[in-house]
C-alpha cells in the first residue's frame, strides 16, 4: 500500500472512531507501527488529526469527546500506572468519591481490595469493578444514563450529591492545564463532576500525560482546587506535557509520577511487581506543606514509612 493510500484510511478510521490507537491501525494498514507513527505525524502537520501517545484522535479538543471504547484503548499502561500509585491514597475504612473514565475505573478495580470503603460513584463501569468486593459499599447517585461512557448525569445524579461530605474526590477528564485546571467535552458530565468536588475535602485528579497542556470545552476542577495530581511519566520529547507539570507543581498542586515499563521511558524502574514513583517539591506555602519544605506526598505502599527497596526521587522538571 502506497503512503497516500495508507494516510487516507488511517483518516478515515479516525474520523469513525474518534481515536484509534497505533496498534489498531497498524494491523488494519498492515504495516509497522513504526511507519503508522510516521504518518500520522505527517497527518497531524496537515491539520486532520491529533496524535495523542499510543494513537491519534481528531483535530479540535474542544468540540468532540471520544467514546468509551476508543478511549480504553488509549495509554492503557499508564492508566494501569496511574491507577496503582493512586490506590495508596485510599485507607482502610475511608468514604470516597469516585467519577466516570477509563483511569478511574482502572482505580476502583485496586479499590476492590480496601476493607470497609464506602464509594460513591456516578459510573456504572466504577460499580461494576467493586460489586463484588468484600466489605465495600457502593452507592450510586441517580440521573440519566449517559451511554458513551456509562455515567449518570443530569440533575438527577447532581441532587443526590447534595449534603454528601467524603474525604477525597478521585476523577479523571479529558484534558489538564495549569491555566484553567480539568475539563472535559460535555456539560452534562462537567456538571457532574464539580458537584462531586463539591463533596470531597479534597480532589485527586488522575490524569495520564496525553492529556496534559490539552483544553476542553466545560471546566470541571480549577487549579486552585486540585490538591494533587497522579499521572505517568511524560516521554523525553513531550515538552508540552513536562512543562504543563512544572506550572501546575508552581501553582501548588502535588505531583506524584508513577513510572512504568511503558511510561518511564529509560527512566528509573522500580522492581517487578512495583510501580515507582516521582514526588515533586513545590514551591510556595499550600495545603499539606510541613515547615521549612514543600507539600509532601505520602507513599504508594501504605501512606506512611516506605517498605525496603521502594525508590523515590525529586524530579524537577525545569532540568528536562
Amino acid at each position: 500500500m502506497f503512503a497516500a493510500e495508507r494516510r487516507q484510511l488511517i483518516l478515515e478510521m479516525v474520523r469513525a472512531n474518534g481515536a484509534v490507537s497505533l496498534r489498531e491501525l497498524a494491523r488494519v494498514v498492515q504495516t509497522s507501527e513504526v511507519t503508522v507513527r510516521r504518518d500520522v505525524r505527517a497527518l497531524e502537520a496537515e491539520g486532520l488529526l491529533d496524535r495523542r501517545h499510543g494513537g491519534a484522535v481528531l483535530p479540535g479538543g474542544f468540540t468532540r469527546e471520544s467514546g468509551f471504547p476508543q478511549k480504553s484503548h488509549l495509554a492503557t499502561a499508564e492508566k494501569t500506572a496511574i491507577a496503582d500509585l493512586a490506590a495508596g491514597l485510599v485507607e482502610e475504612g475511608e468514604a470516597i468519591v469516585v467519577g466516570a473514565g477509563t483511569t478511574t475505573q482502572e482505580l476502583a478495580r485496586r479499590l476492590a481490595r480496601v476493607p470497609g470503603l464506602t464509594v460513591v460513584t456516578n459510573s456504572l463501569l466504577v460499580a461494576q469493578a467493586l460489586a463484588h468486593a468484600n466489605r465495600v459499599e457502593v452507592v450510586m447517585t441517580g440521573g440519566t444514563l449517559r451511554g458513551s461512557n456509562y455515567a449518570l448525569v443530569g440533575s438527577g445524579a447532581e441532587q443526590s450529591l447534595q449534603g454528601l461530605r467524603v474525604s477525597r474526590a478521585f476523577l479523571s477528564g479529558s484534558g489538564l492545564t495549569a491555566e484553567r485546571g480539568l475539563s472535559t467535552s460535555n456539560m452534562l458530565s462537567a456538571s457532574v463532576d464539580r458537584a462531586l468536588v463539591q463533596a470531597a475535602a479534597e480532589v485527586v485528579v488522575l490524569a495520564d500525560h496525553t492529556k496534559l497542556g490539552t483544553d476542553t470545552m466545560f471546566q470541571t476542577v480549577p487549579t486552585d482546587v486540585i490538591t494533587r495530581l497522579v499521572t505517568d511519566e511524560p516521554p523525553a520529547h513531550d515538552d508540552r506535557a513536562a512543562t504543563e507539570l512544572q506550572a501546575l507543581a508552581d501553582q501548588g498542586v502535588q505531583i506524584a509520577v508513577a513510572g512504568s515499563a511503558a511510561a518511564a521511558g529509560g527512566g528509573d524502574t522500580a522492581p517487578a511487581g512495583r510501580q515507582s514513583r516521582r514526588d515533586m517539591p513545590l514551591p510556595g506555602q499550600r495545603r499539606g506543606q510541613v515547615p521549612g519544605g514543600g507539600p509532601q506526598l505520602r507513599s504508594t505502599t501504605a501512606l506512611g514509612e516506605q517498605q525496603p527497596g521502594e525508590r523515590a526521587r525529586v524530579a524537577d522538571l525545569r532540568r528536562r
